[in-house]
């Protein structure tokens, strides 16, 4: 039962809720299963814990594949599986420094989980806390792993004053307050630096963003291409009033293939030309025999001026990993191979920016890269359809706040069905398209002026995912510690 407990209350801080406070005391119950455990017993109340987060967490994967589905909740399991082992396993030894062994242990199975197989970041723990703003300033020193950890530490010395009311559980409790407190205070006040200087920017960027609400099921229909695009000019046209510089369609918005369809395209880009803006829109397009999932900038002459295709591809769904070795792969999810992009493309204008496509905004490195590389702002375009009316949007918009909190820059999100908005560099949601409180599946577009300028790289752009490989270090000392001290129990 605590098991139970624990794995809901996190996972009802990943829901629409914004139940962000439920995490940090969650993982207490679970806490107390795994003290003095065997490690084969450990492991499966770790695995038992994630099978029931991960259901609770990603249940609307089963729109798209429900056997893809419950192999991945599965495989995710592992990962709690092996975090409830070592945490045992530390449990029954007397380690130094557990304190912060544990948060590192959970940390580095994050970070593994995040890029082993081409990755899942999906629902790291920090994104739980992606409207507690002031907590979430230390992204731009540490990534989201820095609030993460924090998480956690926060949950393993409430746990120790509860399990151990001693000497030694009121120095955690302490050292964990001080550690709070720090970073609490930091946050403060980077959030009023960072908001004050956009305060003082006059160079401003005016951009509007479409969320024309196509049901999944019509966005390949040849019949309804009409509509489609008749969705797309008309909210265009309507958000031109609002003499915006930049306008964005989401991910495969077009409703043809770029390299193919050439008269609908035309029409398309006309649009640029007609409104007197520039237009961003996603399409799949093909070039020779390769398929890309691609962001087509057109500039205000209504001509193409630039192309980015995706880098990072979604594995199942742009592609069949092993297909050739496990050729039944492609009856679980019958698809087509997209081909990844080769380049970061800067696009120019209004502002130099770069584009994440699809679920690219949950990889910190690629927005680092962007960035490092002359970005002044970010744009998210995607397609959360497959979803349906689930919590998926809200947990994947939730990654690209910390996109733009570790970068201290402006991303602009246009989604087909939402969450489509505008973050500001201090993670502060500006604005999104909604419809009578409703942000997702309603039609409409957003306009909002934002304050692109050239700053100081931050410390986690500049440095990277530091702070992964210092809690590496201090896991492998902690079980290095593990095997060398006398197995004993301590409550």
């Amino acid at each position: 039962m605590p098991v139970v407990l624990s794995a809901l209350l996190v996972a009802l801080s990943f829901s629409s809720f914004n139940a962000w406070m439920l995490s940090w005391f969650g993982f207490i119950p679970l806490f107390f299963v795994l003290n003095n455990q065997s490690k084969a017993k450990a492991f499966l109340a770790g695995f038992s814990w994630g099978f029931i987060f991960w259901s609770f967490t990603i249940y609307w994967l089963a729109h798209v594949t429900l056997p893809g589905t419950v192999t991945l909740i599965f495989y995710l399991s592992i990962y709690s599986g092996i975090f409830g082992a070592l945490f045992s396993f530390a449990s029954l030894r007397r380690v130094p420094g557990r304190l912060f062994f544990i948060p590192s242990l959970w940390v580095c199975l994050e970070y593994l989980r995040s890029y082993l197989f081409t990755g899942f970041p999906w629902a790291i723990l920090a994104h739980s806390q992606y409207t507690n703003l002031p907590m979430i300033q230390i992204s731009d020193l540490s990534g989201s792993w820095g609030v993460s950890f924090l998480i956690i530490l926060v949950n393993y010395s409430l746990y120790l004053a509860l399990a151990r009311p001693r000497k030694q559980a009121a120095f955690g409790l302490i050292l964990t307050a001080a550690v709070f407190l720090c970073c609490l205070f930091y946050g403060y006040n980077r959030l009023g630096e960072v908001e004050g200087e956009i305060r003082k920017t006059t160079q401003k960027t005016r951009i509007s963003v479409i969320q024309a609400n196509i049901p999944q099921e019509l966005k390949w229909d040849e019949y309804a291409a009409g509509y489609i695009l008749q969705s797309y000019k008309g909210l265009t046209q309507e958000a031109s009033l609002d003499a915006p510089e930049l306008i964005i369609w989401p991910e495969a918005a077009a409703p043809g293939l770029f390299g193919k369809d050439a008269k609908l395209f035309e029409d398309i880009f006309a649009l640029a030309r007609v409104t007197k803006s520039n237009l961003l829109l996603g399409a799949v397009s093909r070039i020779g025999d390769e398929y890309f999932n691609s962001a087509l900038f057109v500039g205000q002459d209504g001509k193409l001026s630039g192309v980015y295709h995706k880098l990072h591809l979604v594995p199942f769904g742009e592609y069949i990993p092993l297909k050739n070795v496990f050729p039944f792969l492609e009856t679980v999810v019958p698809i087509g191979d997209i081909s990844p992009g080769r380049e970061y493309t800067i696009f120019e204008k209004p502002a130099k920016f770069g584009v994440l496509i699809c679920f690219e905004d949950l990889f910190p490195e690629l927005s680092r890269e962007f960035v490092k590389r002359g970005a002044l702002f970010l744009v998210n375009i995607t397609n959360d359809a497959w979803y349906k009316q689930s919590s998926a949007s809200y947990q994947h918009f939730a990654a690209s706040v910390f996109r733009s909190v570790e970068n201290k820059v402006y991303l602009v999100r246009a989604a087909n069905t939402g969450i489509s908005g505008f973050i500001s560099p201090a993670g502060r949601i500006i604005s999104r398209v909604s419809e009578k409180g409703k942000l997702i599946f309603v039609p409409g577009f957003k306009t909002e002026n934002i304050y692109p300028v050239a700053g100081p790289a931050t410390f986690y752009n500049r440095y990277g995912d530091y702070f992964v490989y210092l809690c590496l270090l201090f896991v492998i000392c902690g079980i290095i510690q593990c095997f060398l001290s006398p197995g004993r129990q301590v409550n």
